[in-house]
């Protein structure tokens, strides 16, 4: 399953919506990414892609400075699943893959 490309997220936390751009692609067999939002750019780390569950880290400064982990299942363009950041509750992810633009003849 390819997990490449740019995705919109909406997190649902206790201070309001955030909606980052999680922009993910494979190098050399690993997986790279990196997560944008409020003009902050975070690169994602200990990501893992086992079947259709999709795991990955980032330590974000901005609203707050908080440790986040990731843990979604990809149904083909769409995902869901749960952020967790330390002690506080889960948070709920939802997400959908932009479309890849067509090259121009």
């Amino acid at each position: 399953m390819s997990v490449e490309g740019t995705w919109d997220l909406s997190i649902s936390t206790p201070i309001g919506r955030i909606t980052p751009v999680v922009e993910l692609r494979e190098q050399d067999g690993t997986l790279t990414g990196t997560a944008h939002s409020a003009g902050e750019e975070v690169p994602l780390t200990d990501i893992a892609l086992d079947g259709d569950r999709l795991t990955w880290k980032l330590a974000a400064t901005t609203p707050m400075r908080l440790n986040l982990a990731f843990d979604v299942t990809l149904a083909g363009d769409t995902l869901h699943g749960t952020s967790k950041a330390g002690r506080l509750p889960s948070s709920k992810v939802t997400g959908e893959r932009r479309p890849t633009p067509k090259p121009r003849a």
